[in-house]
């Protein structure tokens, strides 16, 4: 084609930047379902920025989660409850801080929200999601955080499979309202914009 390897690396490398692709070291690369692009901004702008931005994202993923666990406790179908005990599994049979516990966390956080079956909650949950994904990712490093966070998640799908409201929102703030005591630990752990991660059902 005429192009330098250089030329072509920093083609690459803009389109990552952008969220069109996906780089996986000894893998390959690869097309994006969706394109961050626009949330990359947000992205930058939480792992650089001040407590007040960090305290944002906290009241935002509260005002977002709870009410979708809520709507989730209400209108799950049986084979939604199904796939995010899945995902519990999965946590349960993880190794401490690994990247097969993180992946699930966040699929378990993302199969509640398909759930609520609300596309404009849902939505605004996905654009947050590579935030979610550098907030958990770095809690789950600090020691003790991953076995609370399983017990968390476990009394969430209780009150969900209880087809209980209520608890479902205060089980869900509850944890939420935990996991944001590590926010200002995670700003200083925060993953590397590079790596990659795999989520089910996005």
């Amino acid at each position: 084609m005429g192009v330098g390897r250089a030329s072509l690396r920093e083609a690459l490398k803009a389109l990552e930047i952008m969220g069109l692709i996906e780089i996986r070291l000894g893998d390959g690369t690869y097309v994006c379902k969706r394109s961050d692009f626009f949330a990359r901004p947000l992205l930058w702008a939480i792992a650089s920025s001040g407590e007040t931005e960090a305290h944002e994202l906290s009241e935002a993923r509260k005002l977002i989660e709870v009410e979708l666990a809520g709507l989730a406790a209400e209108r799950a179908t049986a084979d939604e409850l199904k796939l995010i005990n899945s995902y519990l599994d999965q946590m349960e049979q993880s190794g401490p801080a690994s990247k097969e516990f993180l992946n699930a966390d966040i699929a378990f956080h993302l199969a509640i929200g398909q759930t609520g079956h609300n596309a404009i909650l849902l939505n605004a949950l996905l654009l947050i999601r590579n935030l979610m994904q550098r907030w958990i990712g770095g809690a789950l490093a600090i020691p003790g955080v991953q076995g609370k966070a399983l017990l968390q998640h476990k009394r969430i799908f209780l009150a969900l499979s209880k087809r209980d409201p209520g608890s479902a929102r205060a089980a869900m703030g509850a944890h939420l309202e935990d996991m944001a005591s590590y926010l200002g630990e995670v700003r200083h752990e925060a993953l590397p914009m590079g790596e990659a991660m795999s989520f089910p059902g996005t």
